[in-house]
């Protein structure tokens, strides 16, 4: 079968959810084309060509760029093309789109399900958590790595690229759709294939790597043995992972070894600084924790990425003003891109909060155009300030506006907000001397909205 997988978005890396299953497809005998509209233009030629169409979703801006693309798909071919969802997002969304859009969503371990559907012989499972040997994924299908995110360091720049060591995730977070889909389990990456995949990344030039796991420490040891079994191989590349902050601070004695194999970062979901917010999602960890992990990433020559969730209906613009002088008083401004700074509590279908006794008051309607439960707070200044900075950080990025200067007018804007409610606060920025810490030319984060400029390339 003649078969094309799209990719809308996958955090500026070339995509290893297209590039994967199109090497099961290969194996089994398939022939794949591939489209990564974060860089190219899917031409109505290729989509004629197709016999099924496979759209990626693992991420929330990757579902709302997607929905205008299978809409695109059926208008032109109708039911002449077989179309599938799969990715993370697939079995939580795909119910939202209008009725006959897509054929099948699948998320898990979607691979060689997507080899089923191709061969005409779907399972018909919605998720899939089989355990799977990979093949090396397919890079060869798209764009160079020239054309994708790059690390920034010192002022030089190195083609970046992301692999998986494990998927899924041992934890449940409220917040997170990947237990939804996971239930608390991990799938693992075998590490030959792992190891094949680095190879040719290696030769297409990529010097830094990127682990795309929910969290690379829910196993230790076998996140221990991926670090150096890839440095034996390539012991010039460096690499970034994502770890809960309660992992970081479990496990103080790996750091050193993890930076004498080229770690550079962490990126840790600190989300919020309120010990009610962070009850509420079951985070794992208490609201001094994120200074006590950023102090000992530090301690071995290390930095940590804060992912954030300062929007939700227990957050209050006390919270965001903490949030902001942490920022400030521990000079992260170079570490935290300011769409962190704007990111809007969502509510999929099946999230594990929709059930909570603190969220019910909160929620009004489900939109299938966000894909999520629409929530309100109950302070409308909260709602206000969201939208505000959500547009400001949208515009800044879409014009290429430097962090720091976008952190300033965040600070403004917050200043505001505060003065209205009667807050004093000092709104000033820090100075910021930009060190050339290292982090990804990437501005932009899995669970935004999109910009207008990545919807207008859709």
């Amino acid at each position: 079968m003649r078969v094309l997988l799209v990719s809308c978005y996958e955090l500026g890396h070339q995509p290893l959810h297209v590039a994967s299953p199109a090497a099961f497809l290969r194996v089994a005998g398939h022939e794949v084309r591939a489209c990564d509209l974060a860089v190219e233009r899917l031409d109505d030629a290729t989509v004629d060509w197709a016999e099924m169409i496979g759209v990626a979703v693992p991420m929330h801006t990757a579902m709302r760029l997607a929905s205008q693309v299978v809409e695109r798909v059926r208008r032109r071919r109708g039911r002449g093309v077989a179309i599938a969802a799969y990715g993370l997002y697939a079995p939580l969304c795909a119910g939202a789109l209008p009725a006959g859009t897509v054929d099948h969503a699948v998320g898990g371990e979607y691979e060689e399900e997507l080899v089923r559907i191709a061969g005409g012989a779907p399972s018909g499972r919605a998720i899939v958590l089989d355990r799977l040997r990979f093949p090396t994924a397919a890079r060869d299908l798209l764009p160079p790595l020239e054309r994708y995110a790059r690390l920034l360091i010192d002022g030089e720049e190195r083609l970046a690229a992301t692999v998986d060591a494990t998927r899924g995730c041992v934890h449940r977070c409220r917040h997170c759709p990947v237990p939804v889909v996971y239930d608390g389990r991990i799938r693992v990456v075998g590490r030959e294939a792992l190891l094949a995949d680095v190879a040719q990344l290696h030769r297409m030039g990529a010097r830094h790597l990127s682990y795309g796991d929910p969290d690379f420490l829910n196993a230790v040891p076998h996140a221990l043995a991926t670090a150096r079994a890839v440095h034996a191989g390539f012991p010039e590349l460096t690499f970034d992972v994502t770890a809960k902050v309660e992992h970081i601070l479990e496990n103080p004695g790996i750091w050193a070894e993890l930076a004498s194999l080229g770690l550079l970062f962490v990126v840790s979901a600190v989300e919020s600084l309120s010990a009610t917010v962070l009850e509420v999602l079951a985070k794992g960890h208490a609201p001094g924790d994120a200074r006590r992990a950023i102090a000992l990433l530090r301690a071995h020559g290390l930095e940590m990425r804060p992912s954030l969730l300062p929007f939700t209906p227990w957050s209050t613009l006390p919270d965001y003003l903490e949030m902001l002088d942490l920022v400030r008083d521990l000079d992260l401004v170079e570490n935290v891109d300011p769409v962190q700074l704007s990111i809007r509590l969502l509510l999929p279908a099946g999230s594990l909060l929709l059930d909570h006794p603190e969220m019910g008051p909160h929620l009004t309607e489900f939109d299938p155009a966000s894909f999520s439960h629409l929530w309100r707070h109950p302070d409308p200044a909260m709602d206000r300030l969201q939208r505000d900075v959500a547009t400001l950080v949208a515009a800044d990025a879409d014009a290429g506006v430097a962090p720091a200067e976008t952190h300033a007018r965040i600070r403004l804007l917050a200043a505001a907000a505060a003065a209205e409610a009667g807050i004093r606060w000092e709104p000033a920025a820090p100075s910021v001397v930009l060190s050339g810490r290292p982090r990804l030319s990437e501005p932009w984060f899995c669970c935004a909205e999109p910009t207008e400029r990545q919807l207008g390339a859709v």
